[in-house]
Formats: C-alpha cells, sequence, structure tokens
C-alpha cells in the first residue's frame, strides 16, 4: 500500500525529498513539506478524499480497511477523518473564496452603489 501512496503523492508534491509515508496495521501516514500541504489535501479537501478512496479501494481487493492519515512535517495530524469530519484542521485554514477571484482568508468587503 506504501508504494501505491507514494506514487500518488510524489505526482502531487515539489519537494519530494521531503515525504515520508509510513504503514503501522492498516493506517498509511503521510508526512510532507508544509509547502506541499495544500497541493495533497486540495481545495476542500477533494484530493485527499479522492487519494483515500482509491487507498480504501485497494485494501478492499486485499481484503483489508485501510486508512490514510495525512501529517504535517512535525508530525501533527492535519487532516484526519476519524473524527468524522473531512475539513482540514490543526492549524491549516482553507482559503475562502469571496468572488473576487483572489482567494484570502479576508471577508468580503462591503461595496456601496451609486445613487441616482
Amino acid at each position: 500500500m506504501v508504494e501505491l501512496v507514494k506514487y500518488m503523492v510524489d505526482s502531487l508534491v515539489d519537494n519530494k525529498d521531503a515525504v515520508v509515508i509510513t504503514e503501522e496495521n492498516d493506517v498509511v501516514k503521510v508526512s510532507v513539506d508544509k509547502k506541499d500541504m495544500g497541493k495533497i489535501i486540495g481545495r476542500g479537501g477533494k484530493i485527499a478524499k479522492a487519494m483515500r478512496a482509491v487507498v480504501r479501494a485497494a485494501g478492499i481487493k486485499r481484503g483489508k480497511k485501510y486508512t490514510l492519515d495525512i501529517l504535517e512535517a512535525d508530525g501533527a495530524d492535519i487532516f484526519d477523518e476519524s473524527d468524522g469530519s473531512d475539513e482540514p484542521g490543526g492549524g491549516v485554514e482553507a482559503a475562502t473564496d469571496n468572488g473576487d477571484g483572489d482567494e484570502s482568508d479576508a471577508p468580503e468587503k462591503d461595496t456601496e452603489l451609486p445613487e441616482d
């Protein structure tokens, strides 16, 4: 399973040397450089969800139920599905789209309409 996850992760990250993948029982843990975290998680967690689906499907073929955990480089769990949510945590904020084409955590500015 490590080989499959390494193939997926290496195709996404810039710093392949910082990728560490371990397997303990039925849990595959992935640690990448902080600069590559967004590439692994994806917008709204879509990439992480897709990788988990592939890992689960490959596990079913082997008769096991695998879990994929994504960790920060320091080993802190950053994106864990065991809490029932697929939202990033551990200090990583998801960018918000306020419709102006610039994704940031800043709230949308109020604009005044010209009076007639």
